[in-house]
């Protein structure tokens, strides 16, 4: 039987609980179970109500009344700044295919069911792995959750409010002649804009797997220092396709993610930081 671990404070550190390897297939199988089960609630439940949910939400950016453009107009009339006031553009929808809404109703309630269950299918996966983590490790990770479920709602509202209005606006106008018209297929209107807000949230959990693969030794602040230019060269090219060709409009979009790839590099450092001590503990010990 394997010894517990004594610190230097003669405190004891809990060991990881061990069990085989079916019985961590078998865990895993019934959190994915619940999972599964969770998502399908919330998606039944965004079916139910989709017509609303297209109608509200999903084609609200292609309006004028969305609130994003009614606050970037207001900010643009006070820092006197005209092109923050986007142009209203009419956007002509159409749909090609005999099962296209049919089968976009079923993707577009996926989508809100993963959204709203997300807290949730991460709480489960923090379940299967809790088991495994010393309690030095629990310890460290208090309060992992809530920001996994912050950064990933913060992410969506950037994507919903500030980039999806911009693209849309953009390439909703953007013309090669007079003679062309824009007709935009429905199921692409809709994939642009999953993709956008499901990405963006995704992209928001940048710091969360820093953290976890600087854990590893997989990744350092230097690596990240090293390559920072490079990172900000392509946030301004994602940042200048997608906005008008304006300097602030550009500033709006490219500040938050510059900060969380900043704050990423801070992270990274206070990992390696807390792994070098514990190392020089170890073989002073």
């Amino acid at each position: 039987m394997a010894l517990p671990l004594l610190n230097k404070k003669n405190s004891i550190e809990k060991p990881p609980q061990e069990i085989g390897f079916i019985d961590h297939l078998e865990a895993l199988r019934w959190h994915l179970v619940r999972m599964a089960i969770a998502l399908f609630i919330c998606s039944v439940v965004a079916y139910i109500y989709i017509g609303e949910i297209f109608d509200y939400i999903i084609l609200a950016p292609t309006h004028k009344e969305f609130p994003s453009y009614i606050w970037l107009c207001k900010l643009g009339e006070m820092a006197h700044i005209p092109s923050l006031c986007l142009e209203d553009v009419q956007i002509s929808f159409q749909n090609t295919q005999l099962s296209g809404q049919f089968m976009m109703s079923f993707s577009a309630s996926f989508l809100f069911g993963f959204i709203v269950s997300f807290p949730y299918l991460v709480w489960e996966l923090w379940r299967f792995i809790k088991p495994a983590l010393t309690t030095r490790e629990l310890k460290n990770s208090r309060g992992i959750l809530f920001w996994i479920s912050l950064l990933f709602f913060v992410g969506v509202w950037f994507g919903y409010f500030i980039i999806t209005p911009y693209t849309v606006n953009f390439f909703a106008s953007y013309t090669l002649s007079s003679q062309f018209q824009n007709i935009i297929k429905i199921d692409d209107y809709l994939d642009s804009v999953m993709s956008l807000v499901l990405g963006t949230g995704l992209v928001f959990e940048l710091p969360v797997a820093v953290y976890f693969l600087s854990k590893l030794g997989m990744l350092t602040p230097l690596f990240m220092k090293t390559y920072r230019k490079y990172a900000v060269v392509i946030i301004l090219i994602v940042a200048a396709v997608i906005t008008p060709p304006d300097v602030v409009s550009q500033i709006i979009v490219t500040i938050p993610l510059w900060i969380l790839y900043e704050l990423s590099i801070f992270i990274s450092a206070k990992v390696q930081k807390e792994r070098i001590r514990k190392e020089k503990e170890f073989f002073s010990s």
